[in-house]
Formats: C-alpha cells, sequence, structure tokens
C-alpha cells in the first residue's frame, strides 16, 4: 500500500501539484483507507493532473469512478480516494479539517 500512496504522491508532485497531503483513515470508519488531497495550479491544470494520473498508473490501478469538474476531481481507486482541487475550491470546502478530524478519532467533535 505504501508503494502505491508514494508512486500516487510522485506523480502528482513532479507534474506541479501542491501542498499535498496523505490522510490514513484505516480503522476510521471510512469508506476508503487513504485520501490524498491536492491543490492544482487552476482550471485547466486540474484536469492536467487527472490525465498524468490515468497516463502514469494505469494499468496498475483501477480507476473505479472518477467525478470531474474544473475546479474539483475525485478519483475513487477503490482503497484510495484521490482529491484535486483548485485552492480556491480547497479553501472553501476545507477537507483537510474533515480528514484531520477522522483521521484523529475526533469525527464527532466540533470544530
Amino acid at each position: 500500500m505504501q508503494n502505491r500512496i508514494e508512486r500516487i504522491t510522485e506523480v502528482l508532485d513532479k507534474n506541479k501539484a501542491e501542498n499535498i497531503e496523505v490522510f490514513d483513515l484505516r480503522n476510521k470508519n471510512y469508506f476508503v483507507d487513504y485520501a490524498i488531497i491536492a491543490s492544482s495550479l487552476g482550471s485547466k491544470h486540474t484536469y492536467a493532473l487527472l490525465d498524468h494520473l490515468k497516463r502514469d498508473l494505469k494499468p496498475s490501478e483501477k480507476f473505479n469512478a472518477v467525478d470531474e469538474s474544473s475546479d474539483w476531481i475525485v478519483v475513487d481507486l477503490g482503497d484510495i480516494l484521490i482529491h484535486i482541487m483548485t485552492p480556491e475550491y480547497r479553501v472553501k470546502y476545507d477537507m483537510e479539517s474533515f480528514l484531520s478530524a477522522l483521521a484523529d478519532g475526533k469525527e464527532g467533535m466540533n470544530r
């Protein structure tokens, strides 16, 4: 699993994704084991990062579903969820707070 996470973050990093964060959600009552969040440089870059992931990770990774918009793309690899977001959407939806609380076992607490 760690090799898969490293490969995904390497692809994102080498293609100029910013603020890449990995959340270990194993045994945390969440539907995936890991979530990865990365910021794009803008809408076109969001799509470009998805293309890089598809090109560099297939066929070793199975893309179960991809939900695309120009501001936020979610890639479902089954046990790993990848969020690629524009900086504005990343601030607006603040997934880090939710996933951090979940990873720390504080999912029921208010922030």
